[in-house]
């Protein structure tokens, strides 16, 4: 792809013409809704609407639904024209508003992920919307809505090779997308299989089975119909992870891992080097027949408190089989600092004890823990601190020790009884919450000023931006991972 010159630098710009209507064609058809309503009901009834008795409330809604609908669309046109953005002096920038003016703005360098959305109507418009996360931010510091598809790839690719350092502000030629290499593919049959064998569906059986024999010893059927509402709801929770999983493809790239998922409403998002704070590896019970795992990870700039969005946001994979997991891992810590990182993963995701050097829950406190305390456990390497919990939900959580902002011990009654005490890293908000459970308090003391003192080095010696120079060549890569080909037969 041969760069192309582009505006000065500094230069403001419109969004698509189309925009404001693909926002709030909602509202558009509301309107029409409210105020033709009426006229809609007596045509359907064979009746008319202006006839020997003329009809003064059909002709004030008309009347009326015509001024607002002017009134919107004039609105719609005045927030197109007011709404510009700007790339310039480390920055981009968004004015939006025509009563009530508003600028945001995101420095370059402080860019943690960007995201390509297209809800169904933009897509059918070839018209996207572009996220930018910032670190610190609460909600997204700009968003921009809506380009054209083309543009907004160019744009982002833009944006991240001048975050990167690739080219400066002052050059007027755009930064070409850089190539990807697909590592990953999860089929809809995986998808649909990981849905069925859910924690949700455990509990949907689990309710209807209750709901069943209390019906029967109370011969009441009032049991079965408190189902309904949760059945619907859970439904919905299927069809949202369903629509939002489906097609999910992973890739590398120079600027960043590279995800896009969707079946209605598309999203293409891409998590430049070094923005991942932490991560996890979760297997549910029920996923242990097919050797299932999925992956969250905490990215700096979207928060914890948007549930809504960002639980497939947070995914990095969200159904797996264990090579996948391996190779997903490798792209997050390219160096694992151990001399036999399959091992010890390994040991993570599925061991007990002492596996792999793991150090676990002491002996004594098991009470504490019956069914944990063998799985409970941590593993320093030179690179990141390893926290295994779960003997019946397994989880494996991966902490790079630059990411460490902070820590505190917790001790409780028991614990002190015990002697044992739990670990606990801050790191940015997100689904990840690093907490090692109950390891004795002398090595909590000791692993806590450990961990302090490999924070500070790591940071010092921190080089995620040649994340990729770290990695095998791409297709040694691509050769343990999974191809939309390879799924087909597996």
């Amino acid at each position: 792809m041969t760069p192309q010159k582009t505006a000065v630098d500094g230069d403001w710009h419109r969004v698509h013409p189309a925009s404001p209507f693909v926002r709030g064609w909602v509202a558009l058809v509301a309107i029409v809704y409210f105020f033709g309503r009426d006229t809609f009901e007596r045509s359907l009834q064979g009746r008319g609407n202006i006839g020997a008795e003329i009809n003064e409330r059909t002709l004030w809604l008309l009347a009326g639904g015509g001024v607002v609908l002017l009134l919107a669309l004039g609105s719609f046109v005045l927030s197109w024209y007011f709404t510009r953005y700007q790339l310039a002096e480390g920055y981009v920038r968004v004015n939006t508003g025509f009563l009530f003016k508003q600028q945001r703005q995101a420095r370059l360098d402080r860019v943690q992920a960007i995201d390509i959305v297209q809800p169904l109507l933009a897509r059918i418009f070839g018209l996207a919307e572009l996220k930018f996360e910032v670190a610190d931010a609460g909600h997204s510091a700009v968003r921009l809505s809506y380009l054209k598809l083309g543009e907004a790839k160019q744009l982002r690719a833009t944006i991240l090779g001048r975050a990167a350092g690739i080219a400066d502000g002052t050059e007027t030629v755009e930064v070409p997308e850089a190539p990807e290499q697909v590592v990953l593919y999860i089929p809809p049959g995986r998808l649909i299989g990981s849905l069925v064998l859910s924690e949700q569906s455990v509990f949907i059986v689990l309710s209807a089975v209750a709901s069943v024999m209390a019906s029967v010893l109370t011969e009441s059927r009032a049991f079965i119909l408190y189902l309904i509402p949760a059945i619907i709801g859970l439904g919905t929770a299927y069809w949202r992870s369903f629509n939002k999983g489906y097609n999910f493809t992973a890739a590398i790239s120079p600027d960043g891992i590279r995800m896009r998922y969707g079946l209605l409403d598309t999203q293409a998002q891409t998590l430049p080097p070094g923005r991942i704070q932490a991560l996890k590896v979760t297997q549910p019970p029920m996923w242990r027949l097919l050797g299932w795992f999925r992956i969250h990870v905490n990215v700096a700039g979207y928060g914890e408190h948007r549930r809504s969005e960002g639980e497939h946001r947070t995914m990095l994979l969200p159904v797996g089989r264990k090579a996948e997991v391996m190779m997903m891992l490798s792209l997050v810590l390219p160096d694992p600092g151990i001399a036999d990182p399959e091992r010890v993963f390994t040991a993570g995701l599925t061991g007990l004890d002492s596996d792999a050097g793991f150090v676990t829950t002491p002996k004594r406190a098991w009470p504490l823990a019956p069914l944990g305390w063998r799985r409970n456990g941590f593993l320093s390497t030179d690179t990141a601190l390893l926290l295994r919990s779960g003997r019946l939900w397994r989880k494996l959580v991966v902490v790079p020790h630059q990411r460490t902002q902070s820590m505190a011990l917790h001790q409780g009654p028991l614990d002190r009884l015990f002697q044992v005490a739990d670990l606990v890293l801050h790191t940015t908000p997100g689904p990840v919450a690093p907490r090692l459970y109950q390891v004795s308090t002398e090595l909590a003391v000791a692993l806590f000023d450990q961990q302090a003192a490999s924070a500070r080095k790591a940071r010092k010696l921190q080089t995620s931006e040649q994340w990729l120079a770290q990695l095998p060549p791409v297709h040694q890569v691509a050769r343990t991972a999974s191809t939309p080909e390879e799924q087909n037969h597996g």
